[in-house]
């Protein structure tokens, strides 16, 4: 009889072990659950949402938009718009806070900054001297390039081509990209253009479609349908910009205000595109990321 009693004594103890083995376990698995849960809302909480407004340079339409669209796969919740309308608009459009970032494809003038503007330097691009393919020049120098566009050479025949009459072609006034070429060359209030064009794209398509045409344009934004030539011995690449062997080039900056704060998506876009973790994607679309 004790010894039956032991044994359902024993059996007790047992099945209470377990019972409470088991709701230690199931606290355990709750706790974790809740652990998890709370963890996860945390990451919700980080996150941000609303849109990312750019207003600016077309010169930098490649470069700016790899990086909007690999900022919108990391950040789902945000929307980022690029409207390309030229640097010196892009600068107005942040002074006047009609964009949360401008975009130039100049540096800021002191009476920019002084306004109370910023410049961030994202990278550094090459500005490409175009011609038509079917034109037999292949190099010239700075000098050269100075002297056509003021109008000093005015015939291909004087820098090795054929004899017919060379048309200027260049961007409009306030472009970023003819700020940087004719500050480089010299050339400043001095050309002779022929045609002062609104963007890259059209400066591309004009001298494709005109064997005696000379443009300037984003080395990013040069096609095979026209031809970059070497400046004094230097061909326009990726290496020669960053050793700085290539002497045309010019900043590609982010413009913001000096003293009020970005919204939280717009930082966050921000810190994205000036940190090392887009630098091979700056690379990828033809320019040298200032980092």
């Amino acid at each position: 009889m004790k010894t039956r009693k032991k044994i359902l004594k024993s059996a007790f103890i047992a099945i209470m072990t377990v019972s409470v083995l088991a709701g230690c376990t199931q606290n355990g698995l709750e706790e974790e659950k809740t652990e998890k849960s709370r963890t996860v809302e945390d990451d919700t909480s980080t996150k941000v949402s609303g849109t990312v407004s750019t207003d600016g340079s077309t010169s930098m339409e490649k470069v700016i938009g790899t990086l909007g669209e690999a900022f919108e796969q990391k950040n789902k919740g945000v929307t980022f718009t690029y409207n390309p309308t030229g640097s010196g608009s892009g600068i107005k459009a942040v002074q006047k806070g009609r964009c949360d970032i401008g975009l130039s494809s100049r540096s800021l003038k002191e009476e920019e900054k002084e306004s109370g503007l910023t410049e961030t330097v994202l990278a550094y691009d090459g500005i490409a001297i175009i011609v038509n393919p079917k034109n037999k020049v292949s190099d010239l120098s700075v000098e050269d390039i100075a002297a056509i566009y003021t109008g000093e050479i005015t015939n291909w025949k004087e820098v090795g081509g054929k004899d017919a009459q060379i048309v200027l072609i260049g961007r409009e006034a306030g472009s970023g990209t003819r700020d940087g070429f004719e500050s480089i060359t010299g050339t400043e209030e001095k050309c002779k253009y022929r045609q002062e064009l609104t963007s890259t794209g059209d400066v591309v398509t004009t001298v494709s479609s005109n064997s005696d045409a000379i443009g300037y344009v984003s080395l990013a934004a040069v096609k095979e349908n026209v031809k970059a030539i070497s400046v004094d011995g230097i061909a326009p690449n990726e290496k020669a910009v960053k050793d700085g062997s290539y002497v045309i080039q010019r900043p590609f900056v982010l413009v913001t205000k000096t003293d009020v704060e970005l919204s939280d998506e717009a930082q966050t876009f921000f810190d994205f595109v000036t940190s090392d973790e887009v630098v091979d994607l700056i690379s990828s679309a033809g320019v040298v990321a200032a980092k």
